[in-house]
């Protein structure tokens, strides 16, 4: 299972993450997100993939972060189209991103909707719906997912903190398409600071 941690704004703290060597760290290229990103990101090792989160975001907004930022990963976390993430993808003439499509989540969902994406998309994540596009700081109930009817990997998102670890274990055993873990605010010490020790110790006790 892989671990990304998301919401990353400050060097220090971003190469000190690195050290604990997550699968995915996430960069949000939202402007109303108190973590966006608008200082440059330092060289990390490339094993560590960088995700850029965009909200309905501008095709060449997103095409120019992923260059600039050298970005492997692109989440696209607001209501863009399936004909917008066909586009993207089809946009890059080389190294083409994975792509992942959030989908926000409170006690139940229409999993038809996903239907039309899932020779497009590379992951879908599962986030909590609330005020925020992300980020909320509370997780919703797993139980929806067991209704889940594709083998698509997802990644579960929302609220996720040290307390979640043996709820995840109990999740793990549904035998769904799980494919990582994202956090970000359970573990933040302020907007785009995160507790690297706290990190430590939900890496060591989760996989």
């Amino acid at each position: 299972m892989k671990l990304k941690v998301c919401g990353m704004k400050y060097e220090e703290n971003i190469l000190e993450l690195a050290k604990l060597q997550p699968d995915y760290m996430g960069f949000i290229f939202y402007k109303k997100s108190g973590r966006f990103v608008s200082e440059k990101i330092p060289e990390i090792d490339s094993t560590i993939k960088k995700v850029g989160v965009f909200v309905d975001a501008d095709f060449n907004f997103i095409q120019q972060k992923v260059k600039d930022y050298d970005l492997q990963t692109i989440q696209l976390h607001g209501n863009e189209s399936v004909d917008f993430c066909r586009n993207l993808k089809k946009s890059f003439k080389n190294k083409t991103p994975e792509i992942i499509k959030a989908f926000a989540i409170k006690d139940e969902f229409n999993f038809s909707l996903l239907e039309e994406y899932l020779d497009i998309v590379d992951y879908f994540l599962f986030d909590t719906k609330g005020k925020q596009p992300g980020g909320n700081g509370y997780t919703f109930d797993w139980q929806v997912l067991k209704e889940y009817p594709f083998q698509k990997p997802f990644m579960l998102s929302g609220g996720i903190g040290l307390n979640e670890i043996e709820k995840i274990k109990a999740f793990q055993q549904l035998n769904l398409p799980l494919y990582g873990i994202d956090v970000n605010s359970k573990f933040e010490i302020e907007p785009g600071r995160k507790n690297i020790e706290n990190l430590k110790k939900f890496k060591t006790q989760l996989l």
